[in-house]
């Protein structure tokens, strides 16, 4: 960068000379003064047509990464850092939301469809792609969990994490590759929603819940002690559920059916 402390008053009683100006003659320095400039106005006039045009083409998005504002654009050659300079600009406004590190969504969009109920599962979907909605948040959909939860409960095969933005808070267990079904596809503004059947939802709650006294299960009514409202599940989703027991070869899940069965279903 030129020095500001070049005397240019000086520099131009010289023109036409070949003295030098802060070490350098007259017309270099003006072309790397001026080159300068235009650089501060071509990045002004880039955030400016990126706010009136891109942002506003976004909000048809779901959701959008800096890479699709690239294609927006469609200039490769425009600087990373410029493309995160407006994204800064545009979260400090409140203009877009940021989901996770990489991936934003317009305010508009959310102002727009966040009253959907299929809004927040479509949020947890482009969180972790590799996922289906199950334990509390489907138990209580369905009625099954009396008790209130307020975050959106996800499994995963990839690792057990937690992400909170201004949308609220996403939680993903871990389970298993032989235990990673039981769950079907809907779609919401073009995102693949993957959600788990009411029993499946009931066997991961149960599965993935620590239980430090599994040796005493049957002494006391699980359903009631952890609020289930079980005395309605349909005579398939127990099979189902059963059939999930079967798989998982898990001692602790097979006393947990045994305790429904004498405590909820009386069979």
């Amino acid at each position: 960068m030129v020095s500001n402390n070049i005397d240019t008053s000086e520099c131009s009683k010289q023109r036409g000379t070949t003295s030098r100006c802060g070490g350098m003659d007259f017309t270099t320095y003006f072309h790397l003064h001026n080159s300068h400039i235009y650089r501060i106005i071509d990045t002004k006039r880039q955030l400016f047509y990126m706010k009136t045009k891109i942002l506003s083409s976004l909000e048809s998005f779901p959701y959008f990464t800096i890479e699709g504002v690239k294609q927006l654009l469609g200039d490769d050659s425009l600087a990373a850092g410029t493309i995160q300079t407006a994204l800064y600009r545009w979260m400090k406004a409140e203009q877009i939301i940021q989901l996770k590190k990489g991936v934003y969504m317009t305010r508009r969009f959310f102002e727009l469809h966040r009253a959907n109920a299929d809004f927040a599962p479509m949020i947890s979907a482009i969180l972790i792609p590799q996922s289906y909605l199950s334990l509390e948040f489907v138990l209580q959909r369905n009625a099954i969990l009396t008790e209130v939860t307020f975050p959106v409960t996800a499994v995963t095969l990839k690792q057990t994490r937690v992400f909170e933005n201004k949308l609220g808070t996403f939680t993903y267990r871990n389970i298993k590759a032989g235990l990673y079904q039981g769950f079907q596809f809907s779609d919401y503004m073009g995102i693949p929603i993957a959600q788990a059947t009411v029993a499946k939802a009931l066997f991961d709650f149960l599965y993935l819940r620590p239980w430090k006294g599994s040796k005493r299960l049957g002494d006391y009514d699980l359903g009631e002690d952890l609020r289930l409202n079980l005395e309605d599940f349909l005579e398939n989703d127990r099979v189902e559920f059963e059939t999930y027991i079967e798989i998982s070869k898990s001692i602790k899940m097979e006393r947990i059916l045994k305790n429904l069965r004498k405590t909820v279903w009386r069979l």
